[in-house]
């Protein structure tokens, strides 16, 4: 048997609640490598199979936990926080603002197994006001779906332990190497694509500075908030006369939007 394997063997347990806990409270640590070297060794006698499924769903639902009572105490500026962090600030807050709200509870069943959501899932919870009963057993038949799927790829398996779970171990170094030099590329063209995007807005961009000045000297401006609903309970303050209004609607074209006067859309 391999060093690594041997190393699994003896602090089998305590690594996979350790690193499926660091992962799931926000480090780029890969957790589905682990669940299959340790479903291989679950398969072939080496480590119990309840303990193997029942510690990483224990240590992630803890970590989810945590994040859902910093939504429940802090609101959005936790997810303002996550999403700062991120590589689209932009958008990230409406999109997962508004995934989560048309999917509600549904979406931490599947959260788990879509990158962005899994880290964002539990704060939106605690953000949305969900009772911690209702998010414990949908966030808990989440994390024991997504568990069970890869510690079973690795318990079917088992009877070709050492290939499997050393090419799981090794798949995941390598995969890390790969998404690194891929990340690396992909933030270097989001970057050029963000700057783009931040010239051409410039150009069609007034200051805060610059729009006062139009009020004040009572310019026929129109001005719309495009605040997602949660941020607006964060800040309930806004431009005196403006229009509230969805980004759905924007896009499908409301009424409320003149064609012939200057319109100032202000969003987070």
């Amino acid at each position: 048997m391999s060093e690594t394997l041997q190393f699994l063997v003896k602090h089998g347990y305590l690594v996979l609640f350790a690193w499926v806990f660091a992962e799931q409270i926000g480090l780029p640590l890969p957790s589905v490598p682990l669940l299959l070297a340790a479903g291989a060794l679950a398969g072939a006698g080496r480590l119990k199979v309840t303990a193997v499924v029942g510690l990483p769903v224990v240590a992630a639902v803890i970590s989810d936990v945590l994040w859902y009572e910093l939504g429940r105490r802090r609101g959005v500026r936790v997810l303002q926080f996550l999403c700062r962090i991120s590589l689209e600030p932009d958008s990230c807050v409406r999109r997962t603002e508004s995934t989560f709200e048309r999917q509600g509870a549904g979406s931490l069943v599947l959260a788990k197994f879509i990158p962005g959501l899994s880290t964002a899932a539990p704060p939106l919870a605690g953000i949305f006001g969900m009772r911690l009963d209702r998010f414990l057993l949908f966030d808990t038949l989440g994390t024991l779906l997504w568990v069970s799927v890869f510690v079973g790829l690795g318990f079917a398996f088992s009877n070709q332990l050492e290939r499997v779970a050393d090419r799981a171990l090794t798949f995941g170094s390598w995969l890390l190497a790969i998404l690194v030099g891929a990340l690396a590329a992909y933030i270097g063209w989001k970057f050029v694509h963000r700057q783009q995007f931040l010239h051409a807005l410039r150009i069609a961009r007034i200051t805060p500075e610059e729009l006062k000045q139009k009020l004040d000297a009572g310019e026929d401006v129109v001005i719309v908030d495009l605040r997602h609903s949660l941020d607006f309970e964060a800040e309930p303050i806004t431009i005196p006369g403006a229009h509230r209004l969805d980004a759905a609607e924007l896009e499908e074209g409301s009424d409320v939007i003149p064609r012939d006067r200057e319109v100032v859309l202000y969003c987070t």
